[in-house]
């Protein structure tokens, strides 16, 4: 008995002393001096994995929480690569089996839900996540990341529905713990996109401990984010400033990607490789709704990376490139299309502009072909997009750069299709609807420059048709969650890739993810039923031509009108090292580095 409590109080010590050597080896791989400062062009929301389901707190989650999977940093297309994971999923004959292995020793940041004891990640860890995520009254808007999928988690959620009590600590066979760092997941059909979900950041790994401690607080979970992730939150003040710093509890990784044929990453590798990351300590962001609050600030030298777009870019670019005297003063340009849509769509469940009646198709169509989307790219984003046909964008599996859309801009047209169904022109020159009644619609947008430029183009296409247009701004994270209630009538919504696959693109508009992605709350038969039909297969022309006829029945039905891709320049000051725009990460700051400011 003596020696077995003095082999415990060894493995005790050993497991301490390893735990202070992550601390130290974390400590000296990140320098407090070496800050970052960085900018958002709207407001974040919250930083819960299972809610956010914005672009810019996803910034932040994917600094503190962390996936199994991830993707390199240099290669493209987007490559995925193992992050919490020890390897690549292993998959069975048929599809329907993953077993992942995760690496040992990956801790959560020191917080009091601990009771000071280190907290170590274990494949439990995400079986939680992943279950809460399907909780009815989280109402999280990113459950259609496992509906459907795995044995036995659809009735567990019917079930909670039913009772009204969500028993996370109920089995579910689909999740099935081999061990502390094995998981095998068993599902009902073939996902081959599986490995790219688990990469996205709703799945990150959650603490239970975190999770209970602070959700009974309102919003405290938000505000209170606990990862294993390179970078804690240490301020927060919302829509205005947010502080990460180095996790002193990470791990740390030794760069080493490798470069393409192109000199640029030729240059990025010969800056960094073999570094210990993340290299940064800090990272300070603000909040700028306006480019030229964003512009001057690089210019005064306030700010070492952001994004520039809308009318500001020509200041410093020209043909897509810096200008020559910005060049010389090394300032640095990272720009790609974005792998996103931005889409127009009008609410199906609006008793104005839905339903699927003959009278309110032609509406909708009408509308759509009276937008000249050219146009909009020139005036709104000086030309710094590509309009697109199809709803996959370049970058993306899926992509038909050969498709045509049947939807062409036509004013004359969409004119002589709304005096066909009854929309006349009444003496004071506007629309009413077919049954007299006034025909009055709410385009919605961004409290910001840009917000207002688009509600001044999509006022000038209604102006075309003789249709009152009233136009409402409101800030980003009002706007997204009246839209996830059904609430706005239309408006110009961007879909920036969860993940480089067509299927992320065609779910916006499956009805089953109404209240989640569906943003136009479009619930149209045959379209579902051939996106079910899409999700079986896997990428290659079978599931692309179903694509091709889902993409018809949009366009026959006009729940949405696809628009463009806009091009993301980001801007950098000559001190930040090593960096380049990955077309599916957020955030890139603990894959580069940046020279102390003097």
């Amino acid at each position: 008995m003596k020696s077995i409590s003095w082999l415990r109080r060894l493995l005790a010590t050993a497991a301490l002393g390893a735990l202070l050597l992550q601390s130290s080896f974390a400590e000296r791989t990140t320098d407090p001096d070496k800050v970052l400062r960085y900018v958002f062009i709207a407001a974040e929301a919250g930083f819960d994995p299972a809610i956010g389901r914005d672009l810019y707190s996803a910034h932040v989650t994917q600094s503190v929480f962390e996936t199994l999977y991830t993707y390199d940093y240099l290669a493209r297309p987007a490559k995925l690569i193992p992050l919490t994971a020890a390897a690549m999923p292993e998959v069975s004959a048929d599809g329907k089996t993953y077993t992942i292995r995760l690496k040992k020793g990956i801790y959560f940041q020191a917080d009091p839900a601990f009771h000071g004891k280190p907290r170590e990640l274990t494949m439990a860890d995400y079986v939680y996540s992943y279950k809460r995520l399907m909780d009815p009254k989280l109402s999280s808007p990113h459950t259609w990341l496992w509906e459907g999928k795995v044995e036995g988690l659809d009735e567990f959620v019917e079930q909670a529905k039913k009772t009204g009590h969500f028993d996370i600590d109920r089995k579910v066979s689909g999740f099935e713990l081999v061990d502390r760092y094995t998981l095998r997941i068993h599902l009902t059909h073939p996902d081959f996109n599986l490995g790219m979900i688990m990469a996205h950041e709703p799945n990150s790994a959650v603490a239970r401990e975190v999770i209970e401690k602070y959700r009974d607080a309102q919003g405290q979970v938000m505000a209170n984010p606990v990862g294993t992730g390179p970078y804690k939150l240490t301020e927060w003040v919302r829509g205005s400033r947010i502080v990460l710093e180095a996790n002193p509890d990470f791990r740390g990784s030794i760069w080493d990607f490798q470069a393409s044929d192109d000199p640029e990453d030729q240059k990025i590798v010969a800056q960094l490789k073999g570094k210990r990351m993340p290299q940064i300590g800090r990272i300070e962001i603000s909040v700028m709704l306006e480019d030229q609050t964003r512009l001057l600030a690089f210019q005064n030298d306030e700010v070492d990376l952001f994004q520039l777009m809308g009318p500001l870019a020509p200041q410093l670019l020209r043909g897509g490139k810096l200008k020559p005297e910005f060049v010389a003063k090394g300032v640095q340009l990272s720009r790609i299309v974005d792998p996103e849509i931005s889409y127009y769509y009008w609410n199906m469940e609006d008793p104005v502009v839905g339903g699927l009646s003959k009278e309110k198709i032609a509406l909708r169509r009408a509308i759509a072909i009276a937008h000249n989307v050219n146009e909009e790219i020139q005036v709104v984003w000086n030309g710094d997009a590509v309009a697109l046909e199809y709803p996959i964008p370049p970058g993306v599996v899926g992509y038909d750069p050969q498709y045509k859309s049947s939807l062409q801009y036509d004013p004359a047209a969409a004119n002589a299709l709304l005096d066909k169904f009854g929309y006349k022109i009444g003496a004071d020159g506007w629309r009413t609807q077919p049954d007299g009644k006034p025909l009055v619609i709410k385009y919605t947008a961004r409290n910001d420059s840009n917000g207002q430029q688009q509600s001044e183009m999509w006022k000038k296409t209604y102006d075309l048709i003789h249709i009152h247009m009233d136009g409402e701004r409101r800030p980003f994270p009002d706007i997204l969650q009246a839209e996830k209630d059904c609430q706005l009538q239309t408006r110009t919504a961007p879909w920036y890739a969860d993940y480089p696959d067509g299927d992320n693109f065609m779910q916006l508009f499956y009805g089953p993810n109404v209240h989640q992605n569906n943003n136009g709350c479009s619930k149209i038969p045959e379209f579902d039923a051939l996106y079910a039909q899409s999700q079986k297969l896997p990428a290659g022309p079978e599931r692309d031509l179903l694509y091709h006829k889902m993409t018809r029945i949009l366009e026959v039905n006009t729940a949405v009108r696809i628009g463009y891709a806009r091009y993301r320049n980001m801007i950098a000051q000559p001190r930040v090292i090593g960096f380049k725009k990955h077309p599916i990460l957020h955030c890139e700051w603990m894959y580069f580095d940046i020279e102390k400011r003097k």
